[in-house]
């Protein structure tokens, strides 16, 4: 009995733990270490910036084939931002590549 009540307990602390924490809370990038600032649908991508999350999430995924780009290196995608095409590494937000898209 006594086992079943402890056991009873601590499932009860990690269910409070679980449910005061909030998931969608991107406050300081906690969950995506290396990415950097949000700048907008506006901002001009250079090779070497930081792609904020939101930024990433943001932007649309793109076939490299159908674009004629180049094939990613592992760890990397391809998104379409504000008319760019970016080559980001998906760990750390690092721009590799960046191509202004002729349809601008």
């Amino acid at each position: 009995m006594k086992k079943i009540l402890i056991g009873a307990m601590a499932l009860s602390l990690f269910a409070a733990s679980a449910a005061s924490a909030d998931p969608d809370d991107h406050g300081g990038n906690r969950e995506h270490p290396g990415w950097g600032q949000d700048r907008g649908g506006q901002h001009n991508w250079r090779r070497g910036e930081r792609v904020g999350y939101g930024d990433w999430r943001g932007a649309r995924a793109i076939d490299y084939r159908r674009y004629h780009l180049r094939h990613p290196p592992r760890g990397y995608e391809w998104r379409e931002s504000n008319g760019s095409y970016i080559l980001v590494a998906i760990p750390t937000g690092i721009i590799a590549s960046a191509i202004l898209s002729q349809g601008r």
